[in-house]
């Protein structure tokens, strides 16, 4: 069963007041129908209030709600034929990320992608969708065999951040995640990367540089979680609400502040309420854009991610 978050139990609730209703009219044979098309008439103006003015940390438990679509959804919905490539070919498999190659209306495009898990035995498997090296490693692997045969790359980000173990740091998670970085800056191929979800710290930054990014209209994408942020700067986890909002993490301050180059909506409520919708509104932008980018020569690409991350941070002195 879904969990439900604070900020819309009163439309949790007038749903379950129109499920009800409809349940005693089956059952006692009565007409019904004036009351319960009343009910739905206020349910979509409540879901107009409610989810047309999320604050930051509403947004933050919707990426986090333990229904939201993972890329595995995403794959099974956008592309057909998947076949998904394991290992870095020096240490092991690492599960919390996966990729592979499919076709996207008859093209062949690699796709890579954080993975975590929708119940307790899952996010164990997945390491709740936090990788080791060999998860970066093996996804860069994967980012060069596409540059080989020339296909495009799509990258979908959804993680709190890389493991931050210490057999991770052993194997070189910090070199792994700069070396990401330096090859995909490079890479001679087009290259798109959605945040699905958390966009953590670098564990996220190391499938981030593309020539597109977006983001779901209730992902975050931040150097660091709401309460890593408070427990910094207030020695106080229980502000992350208020760091949330201090942090600009949603997808309209990053939209704002150019840091992504568009917002894909969400189904009212969230992902989680339709997979199959959502996938459609992913689908759609990924036409468009992959249309966009076949156009540049393989020195503009570049040129063109080169461009992109090198005005962010900018600022006027006033």
């Amino acid at each position: 069963m879904a969990k439900n978050m604070a900020f819309e139990e009163p439309v949790i609730k007038l749903r379950e007041k129109i499920d009800e209703l409809k349940d005693i009219a089956s059952k006692a044979d009565v007409d019904m129908r004036e009351e319960i098309e009343t009910l739905e008439t206020r349910l979509k103006q409540l879901e107009i209030k409610v989810y047309s003015n999320m604050e930051p940390w509403d947004r933050v438990q919707v990426a986090r709600h333990p229904e939201r679509p993972t890329t595995l959804d995403y794959i099974k919905e956008i592309f057909t034929d998947f076949i998904e490539f394991h290992g870095d070919r020096n240490f092991g498999d690492d599960e919390a990320i996966i990729g592979g190659i499919a076709f996207f209306e008859d093209t062949p495009i690699t796709i890579i992608g954080h993975q975590r898990g929708k119940t307790t035995k899952e996010n164990i498997r997945r390491n709740f969708g936090m990788p080791h090296p060999e998860g970066y490693r093996k996804a860069l692997r994967l980012m060069k065999q596409a540059e080989k045969f020339g296909r495009p790359i799509l990258c979908f980000i959804d993680t709190k951040g890389a493991y931050p173990g210490k057999a991770a740091e052993q194997r070189g998670q910090s070199e792994a995640i700069a070396k990401n970085l330096f090859e995909m800056a490079g890479l001679k191929v087009p290259v798109i990367s959605i945040v699905i979800g958390e966009g953590g710290s670098g564990g996220a930054l190391a499938l981030g540089v593309a020539n597109r990014i977006f983001m779901l209209e209730n992902s975050t994408y931040s150097v660091i979680s709401p309460e890593g942020a408070a427990s910094i700067l207030w020695k106080d986890a229980s502000l992350a609400k208020q760091a949330a909002e201090a942090m600009k993490i949603t997808a309209q301050d990053l939209k704002q502040m150019g840091i992504i180059d568009g917002i894909i909506p969400e189904i009212s409520g969230g992902a989680h309420r339709n997979v199959i919708a959502q996938a459609l509104a992913i689908k759609e932008c990924l036409l468009d854009e992959l249309t966009k980018l076949r156009l540049l020569s393989t020195s503009e690409l570049i040129e063109d991610r080169y461009n992109k991350f090198r005005v962010i941070g900018e600022f006027i002195e006033q």
